[in-house]
């Protein structure tokens, strides 16, 4: 015991002494102890089951989420955002132009305004719904993930679950849409456009669209969430997110 003491002791005396003096002491010092390898607080990742990491990266999307969904679902959270404003469709522009040359572009500023409202409101009951998307996400993966990028996660979620998701939110989107108006601005839009002489025909699905945008919207702020849950220790508000990524 003596001697493997004072074997120790000789090595950890070369490895301080032999450090710059900004060098971390106590750290290298328990790398010395534990074979070369830093402990820090919370569960090593070696240490960690695939199990777990599921559980910790289905963890960070809820907690994600719920925080993006808190932020977008504000009125003019879309609406003022330049990040994630939603913007007519490209064919409905051609109709707001169209309408600005007779005086009538409000009406089509009107319509984009609503279409942010209706993903506005559509947003507060995204969040059940997001949580129960995460719930179905397999372990397949989940190594891959997380040793991935700060967003992989999100890249993840966006790539395999956004075709179910979003047809699971249009019916949010509709149903809102027409309760903020959108459906009938839409309507007087279209109405007023024809009256132009030698306008060609315009269509639009409006909750189509506003689904994918809404969803585009939601998802760019989760990546955002996801790498301050990563990279920031003050972003893991639970016990599971300190145990996977650390504290």
């Amino acid at each position: 015991m003596f001697r493997k003491f004072i074997t120790f002791s000789a090595a950890l005396s070369v490895t301080l002494f032999s450090l710059p003096v900004q060098a971390d002491l106590f750290s290298e010092g328990l790398k010395v102890l534990n074979g070369g390898e830093t402990k820090q607080k919370g569960q090593s990742q070696s240490s960690l089951s695939v199990e777990e990491i599921s559980t910790g990266l289905k963890e960070a999307l809820r907690v994600g989420s719920s925080r993006v969904v808190d932020k977008v679902s504000l009125q003019d959270g879309f609406n003022k955002d330049s990040n994630i404003h939603i913007p007519l469709p490209e064919n409905l522009k051609r109709v707001q132009g169209a309408l600005r040359t007779v005086g009538l572009s409000s009406m089509a500023d009107d319509l984009e305004l609503k279409l942010n409202r209706g993903a506005e409101k559509a947003s507060v009951e995204a969040r059940e719904l997001f949580f129960d998307t995460i719930s179905k996400m397999t372990l397949e993966d989940a190594r891959r993930i997380y040793d991935g990028r700060n967003d992989e996660a999100t890249r993840y979620f966006q790539q395999k679950m956004s075709p179910e998701l979003k047809e699971r939110f249009k019916p949010i989107i509709a149903r809102t849409l027409s309760e903020v108006g959108a459906i009938n601005s839409y309507e007087e839009v279209i109405s007023s456009y024809k009256t132009i002489p030698f306008v060609p025909d315009v269509k639009a699905d409006l909750t189509d669209y506003t689904a994918s945008k809404t969803l585009e919207g939601v998802f760019y702020y989760l990546a955002k969430e996801e790498e301050q849950i990563r990279q920031n220790p003050a972003a893991r508000t639970t016990e599971m997110l300190k145990n996977v990524f650390g504290y």
